[in-house]
């Protein structure tokens, strides 16, 4: 991967040359990862203006013993810092040994205090905005990308459908939250992609729910949101159940119509398409069903070293996808008192040439009674 990152690295160069700055300081957690592989906590990243790229970090011995490395054939080494050391200032004040005139700096990540730090150490130094420029490098996933994406869902199925398989009334939503992130585990994620979310009764179909006490009943929708982390790359299923006994009415109704609105995001998802566009296509099914006011702010949002990235499909978001673009397509549907649907799934934009939308999470979405 280090060819790949460094490849990463030489085109945000490039576009930060043709911008006229001359050096990068990234501190983004994600960013630094995507630019420079698995880093420590808090360490920030130089693409220099003239392809030394240094990697600034407070090394712990213990998580890893191998320590800062001399630079590669990728062009990068990494240095350890003291820790009452900055990486954000040292690395500014290392741009400016090296002779960048410019800089640009994550101001949407840095806090005042520490912009003025990198102020300070570089004064003859300008200091520009670097404007979410690696976010946007960071939209169109990479086939390899999309393979860790894809290994993530396959670990994420396996779990969810592992539960699926046990005695699951009388037991809480907070013990199914933690059986599944162990599962997900024992599969072979670095961990969940997120907090699992599991929501029985009149909890299920609320977003995020934190999971409490109250057991799974006879008769409950029971709702789980879960997903792994696999190589840093994150997806998300959600899928709701009705538990022990044949669904009711308006259960069956309710679950129908989240189905119908999530198919018609689903599809869609396509090269081109608007962002809002694909909100809209859920948002008129649940309109006309009157649970219109039940959808969240967004239908859907990218996933990949981070769960809810760009782009996000929302009423009012601008821009169109491209291809090779995994998203999420989740409406849900809460009903006060009584529970609600959900049903989330990962997808990769394709082109209907290509066999359109990649649908990564497998899981039957068929309203099964357990």
């Amino acid at each position: 991967m280090s060819e790949v990152h460094a490849a990463r690295r030489s085109r945000l160069r490039a576009r930060r040359a043709s911008a006229g700055a001359e050096a990068a300081l990234v501190s983004r957690s994600a960013n630094v990862r995507y630019l420079a592989g698995p880093a420590p906590a808090g360490a920030v990243l130089l693409v220099g203006h003239s392809g030394a790229d240094v990697l600034f970090a407070h090394w712990n011995p213990a998580g890893d013993p191998a320590g800062p490395r001399p630079a590669g054939d990728d062009g990068l080494r990494s240095v350890a810092l003291g820790a009452d050391v900055d990486p954000a200032v040292t690395a500014a004040a290392q741009a400016a040994r090296d002779g960048a005139a410019a800089l640009s700096v994550e101001e949407h990540h840095l806090t005042v205090a520490r912009h003025r730090a990198v102020a300070a150490v570089v004064p003859d130094l300008v200091l520009n905005d670097l404007d979410c420029a690696v976010e946007r490098q960071r939209l169109v996933k990479d086939e390899d990308e999309i393979a860790a994406l894809r290994s993530a869902a396959e670990i994420t199925d396996r779990a969810l459908g592992e539960l699926l398989e046990s005695i699951l009334v009388g037991r809480t939503e907070r013990h199914l939250a933690l059986e599944l992130e162990r599962r997900l585990v024992d599969h072979g994620a670095d961990g969940p992609a997120f907090p699992t979310s599991v929501a029985t009764g009149s909890h299920s179909g609320l977003a995020g729910h934190r999971p409490t006490d109250r057991r799974v009943e006879e008769g409950d929708f029971l709702t789980v949101c879960l997903g792994a982390r696999f190589r840093g790359y994150r997806c998300q299923i959600g899928r709701t159940f009705v538990i022990g006994t044949s669904p009711a009415d308006w259960q069956i109704e309710l679950y129908e119509v989240v189905f119908a609105a999530q198919r018609a995001a689903r599809e869609a998802l396509a090269p081109g398409a608007e962002y809002r566009s694909v909100d809209r296509a859920a948002r008129d099914v649940l309109d006309a069903a009157g649970h219109g006011r039940s959808l969240g702010p967004v239908t859907g949002h990218g996933v990949g070293l981070e769960i809810g990235e760009d782009p996000q499909l929302a009423p009012a978001a601008m821009g169109r996808l491209g291809p090779c673009v995994p998203v999420t397509v989740e409406p849900g549907v809460h009903l006060p008192g009584r529970g609600g649907v959900r049903i989330d799934d990962t997808l990769v934009v394709r082109s209907p040439a290509d066999g359109g939308p990649e649908l990564l999470t497998i899981t039957t979405k068929e309203l099964l009674a357990l």
